[in-house]
């Protein structure tokens, strides 16, 4: 019998939802990356040895299993060349959707140079946003078109103009063009029609594991704006992202840290710049997988997270780095806002206004196991509604533990 699954993050990003879909995996045929690129990673640690998956499905180190990388991702297929060479011995296949859109190297350049130039937002400098960019402006080159070298180049000749003429191109045309012709050998066995591919399969009861990137405050419409990334994040990117009905989703599985953490710019209410951010972000080992850049750190959000689990749908939580918290004297949860005086319970639309709020906090005792933290655990299952049911507390796939 068929079942599908979404998994997402609820927090900025970075809250180990790799890890929880490689755990996860063993129970699914089909793992569906949805949105995002080459600016997500995802850690999985497997026998001793650490994998870093940036558009890679993290679920396919299970081996036996299809991953997918689905039109609403964008995909730097020069850095996908090279990813695909951690899963070599690995028994998969893939299926990269034929519309999905492409990151070019000027995108990557302007990319950086936009951070470079302070007028950036924090980005990864992998030149999501400009592929994005080129999307929406109907400039971008789609995957399908690698396997036809005359639309290809057609399509290249149209984007690079577009680029030039408002950016700085700095490849020659005819090199880049060589360029992608030699990689699209590489991948070109695996483009297809990833639709048609994921309607046959479920109508066949395969099951199905949607992996998001990033996580929800990251959303492009309903995350901190601007301050976000260029995809949506959420759960209903799942369908849009896989051309897939919501009526054939079974269940939305949400990922949260038991602390937060974001990267980049933007309003963080419960950040913490003192020593115990210094000692959680060196526990927890919070720098990205992708930049390698110090995560910022802050107690857990529950007025972000009640939100998180509104928009996602969330059937049912997995906590993860819950460890990280063992030993503090203390903890802090943020129960609500208070803005220019007044308490609100609500996550704000408004960068700006979230930007001027004071966490309220329930206070915990300190805890240095899993039972002592059991009345931590239920207050949140409490205030928001949906049950814990995973908790994971360390990198290794058998440090997770099933309620």
């Amino acid at each position: 019998m068929s079942k599908v699954s979404i998994i997402v993050g609820l927090q900025w990003g970075d809250e180990g939802k790799g890890k929880i879909a490689d755990f996860l995996s063993g129970d699914y045929d089909i793992i569906a990356r949805f949105q995002g690129g080459a600016n997500a990673g995802h850690t999985v640690k497997v026998g001793g040895k650490e994998y870093i998956f940036h558009q890679v499905p993290s679920g396919l180190l299970r081996g036996g299993k299809v991953g997918v990388l689905g039109a609403g991702m964008v995909i730097d297929i020069i850095a996908l060349v090279e990813e695909l060479r951690q899963l070599e011995g690995v028994d998969y296949d893939l299926i990269i959707d034929e519309r999905a859109h492409l990151v070019l190297p000027y995108h990557r350049v302007q990319d950086a140079r936009q951070e470079e130039s302070g007028r950036g937002v924090g980005s990864t400098r992998k030149g999501i946003s400009q592929a994005y960019r080129d999307k929406y402006a109907r400039f971008g080159i789609r995957a399908g078109s690698l396997l036809d070298e005359h639309v290809l180049k057609e399509e290249l000749r149209r984007s690079y103009e577009f680029n030039a003429r408002y950016f700085t191109v700095n490849l020659d045309f005819d090199e880049l063009y060589d360029i992608l012709l030699a990689e699209s050998r590489e991948i070109g066995n695996f483009i297809g029609d990833a639709v048609s591919y994921l309607k046959d399969a479920v109508e066949g009861g395969k099951k199905v594991l949607m992996e998001g990137a990033q996580g929800a405050l990251l959303d492009i419409d309903f995350g901190t704006y601007p301050y976000v990334t260029s995809s949506h994040t959420i759960s209903g990117g799942a369908l849009v992202g896989l051309g897939f009905p919501w009526k054939r989703v079974d269940e939305v599985i949400g990922v949260f840290k038991a602390y937060t953490t974001r990267v980049g710019k933007g309003p963080f209410p419960t950040e913490l710049v003192d020593e115990t951010g210094n000692q959680i972000r060196e526990k927890g080992g919070e720098y990205g997988a992708t930049t390698g850049r110090p995560r910022r750190v802050g107690w857990l959000d529950l007025v972000a997270l009640r939100y998180s689990v509104w928009i996602n749908g969330v059937d049912y939580l997995v906590m993860t780095k819950l460890d990280v918290l063992f030993g503090f004297p203390e903890i802090k949860v943020a129960v609500g806002y208070r803005l220019h005086g007044m308490e609100i319970d609500w996550f704000p639309a408004s960068s700006h206004r979230l930007a001027h709020v004071e966490p309220v906090y329930r206070t915990f005792s300190g805890f240095d196991d899993l039972d002592g933290a059991r009345e931590f655990i239920s207050f949140i299952e409490e205030h928001l509604g949906v049950p814990v049911k995973i908790i994971s507390y360390g990198m290794d796939r058998d440090k997770t533990i099933v309620l």
